[in-house]
């Protein structure tokens, strides 16, 4: 570091200063994990079978939650919006609206924080215990990487889950939200001259969407599973031999994931704010 000059010793320092920061070892722990599913050295079949088992734990028994909140939120969004856009004259626009709240934002949040809640804090207590039980340390006593065996598996699993939740989620939300909503009109007076029609309200969406839609669609989930399965993870590998710390492992997992998710949506936003504004004028 003394050869190196003022603005190498300046970045040299601000490396080491990230590194040993919270958000550095989240970011150290996902390059390790990612680098390790490209050893030669690990069982494919396992890493597959492993995979496929976290889609499943992580992804397919959450789909019942997520339709179901989905759809919950959906009604109560499109009801809302309803109202606003027919007295202000803009009732062609809750496609639109629709689209912004749903596919590019709160569907992807959502979506985070109940995978964070449900499979993150699981994942949190099973890494932990495993450490409380010395199980971490037997695999590496025996050569295996536990950031191969359990890190990895459960990263990538993780990822793929997400997109399809999120896809579930976004789904659920603007079809049975539309459905529910058109019930409604059936059995709440004063609300039935609100005319939803779901072929206009298809193409409404349809028209809608751009490739910007798509690349939320894809990214956010992304991003969002690697910070919430990258946070269980590392706090429950950092835990000591003690059952008690288990529960608080898991705690500051799943807060930690909500914040992160938070902050990482709001860093998003500032390089999308564009076109987040053109498509808000489109509407009004």
């Amino acid at each position: 570091m003394h050869n190196l000059s003022l603005p190498g010793s300046i970045l040299s320092k601000f490396g080491h200063w990230f590194l040993e920061s919270h958000v550095g070892k989240l970011f150290s722990l996902q390059f390790l994990a990612f680098r390790s599913f490209f050893y030669r050295s690990g069982n494919r079949e396992i890493d597959t079978q492993q995979i496929i088992s976290h889609i499943y734990n992580t992804g397919i028994l959450s789909l019942p939650l997520m339709i179901t909140v989905g759809a919950m939120f959906g009604t109560v969004l499109m009801v809302l919006t309803s109202f606003v856009t027919v007295s202000i004259g803009h009732g062609g626009s809750i496609g639109s609206i629709m689209v912004i709240a749903i596919v590019r934002e709160l569907g992807p949040i959502f979506t985070g924080f109940l995978i964070a809640g449900r499979s993150g804090s699981s994942l949190a207590t099973r890494i932990a215990s495993m450490k409380v039980n010395t199980e971490i340390d037997a695999l590496e006593t025996l050569g295996i990487s536990h950031i191969r065996f359990l890190v990895m598996p459960a990263l990538l699993g993780g990822i793929i889950a997400t997109l399809l939740a999120n896809c579930f989620f976004c789904l659920s939300a603007i079809g049975t939200g539309f459905f529910v909503t058109k019930a409604t009109t059936f059995f709440l007076s004063g609300f039935t001259n609100l005319q939803h029609e779901w072929n206009a309200y298809f193409v409404s969406i349809l028209l809608a969407l751009t490739p910007i839609d798509f690349l939320m669609g894809i990214l956010k989930p992304f991003v969002f599973a690697s910070i919430i399965i990258t946070n269980a993870c590392y706090y429950g590998m950092r835990v000591k031999n003690d059952l008690r710390a288990v529960p608080t492992a898991t705690s500051q997992s799943v807060v930690s994931s909500f914040f992160f998710i938070v902050a990482s949506d709001l860093l998003l936003l500032v390089f999308f704010i564009p076109d987040y504004i053109r498509a808000v004028r489109s509407v009004i």
